[in-house]
């Protein structure tokens, strides 16, 4: 596949690990009706909490469509004891409040005259589930805001899609990405050539399904994470009658026959229980604690009023010694089938 200049890879571009330093994390704040019927008003205590541990290590980028939402946003962290001399506030409009997938994806170059690139995939709401023309306009507003360099590869990716060890290596889902409704004129090796040439890596490597509730067609970052080069947490269901057992056996079993290409070890894998399932209005949600956002002050985790939170939060703590890990109530929040890193998308220092 040839491409017509030269791309992020062949100009020594790297997407870093979500745990080296972060210039800011980037977010778009949360108005959107329709993604948390009837409850949106419910979330805000818990969004404000997540800002404020942000805060405490790093510089916060807010888009808000307009002044009075900025102004709403100002009386939610204010509620929250939020240390607003970190928040920026960037009238960039959106349709929703998921950063994560519509949000810049940052690759660096130390060496480069402009070390920082932003790189724009194209957003279209998860397979045209919503309405996006907003949210696919985001990372151009950020570059020019940033005044950073843009490459625009012209297919689809999500943010929430793909995870990344900092050594050469993603970690993705045949369930997102082959899906139809994302690229559906590319094959596999085409959609992997887009991986290596853009974000800068050298090996994909594949699992099958996501969990049952997530619209997204089954992101990665509900279900596999690094936690260090050539570690993943990988979620379990122990209920044998629960209909994410399988699928998620099926993606343990291929992790154990995985090999890391800058070491041709295997990965070490640690299991991460699943939350009792989450249920509200007969819809089952797509609680995860994989969906956990890795901050320079914090590990933020989602937690779900249930025994495994503890579980899961102590697990997370044996991987990430060098910063604290934070559960945060998610149970509001994951009505709009998200959570904390589905909001979330880091700019790293350089």
């Amino acid at each position: 596949m040839q491409f017509s200049t030269p791309t992020p890879k062949a100009l020594g571009y790297t997407f870093p690990a979500e745990w080296a330093p972060h210039e800011a994390t980037w977010l778009s704040y949360p108005h959107n009706e329709a993604s948390f019927p009837g409850k949106i008003h419910t979330i805000y205590p818990a969004y404000g909490e997540f800002v404020k541990v942000l805060a405490q290590g790093e510089k916060v980028y807010l888009n808000v469509n307009d002044a009075a939402m900025e102004q709403h946003a100002r009386q939610t962290f204010a509620q929250a004891g939020v240390d607003m001399e970190q928040v920026f506030f960037c009238q960039h409009p959106t349709n929703d409040a998921w950063c994560r997938d519509h949000g810049p994806a940052f690759v660096i170059n130390p060496k480069a005259a402009q070390p920082k690139m932003i790189v724009n995939w194209n957003h279209n709401a998860w397979g045209g589930k919503y309405p996006y023309e907003l949210d696919t306009q985001i990372p151009l507003h950020v570059a020019q805001y940033l005044d950073l360099p843009v490459q625009s590869p012209g297919i689809v990716m999500e943010g929430g899609a793909v995870d990344f060890n900092g050594a050469g290596t993603v970690l993705t889902t045949t369930a997102c990405l082959l899906n139809p409704n994302r690229n559906p004129t590319l094959s596999q090796a085409q959609i992997e050539q887009y991986l290596y040439e853009f974000y800068g890596v050298a090996q994909v490597l594949w699992l099958g399904e996501g969990i049952v509730g997530d619209d997204t067609d089954g992101h990665i970052d509900d279900i596999t994470r690094f936690v260090n080069e050539d570690t993943v947490i990988t979620v379990v269901e122990h209920n044998k009658q629960d209909e994410n057992y399988a699928l998620l056996q099926e993606n343990l079993a291929a992790l154990k026959k995985m090999r890391l290409h800058h070491t041709g070890k295997q990965l070490n894998i640690v299991e991460l229980p699943m939350p009792a399932p989450v249920i509200w209005d007969d819809q089952r949600l797509p609680a995860s604690y994989a969906n956990f956002y890795i901050a320079n002050a914090a590990v933020i985790v989602p937690t779900f009023n249930c025994p495994q939170d503890q579980v899961a939060l102590d697990l997370l703590s044996q991987c990430f010694t060098d910063r604290p890990v934070v559960g945060i109530d998610s149970t509001e929040i994951i009505w709009g089938l998200g959570s904390f890193h589905c909001l979330s998308q880091q700019e790293p220092k350089v």
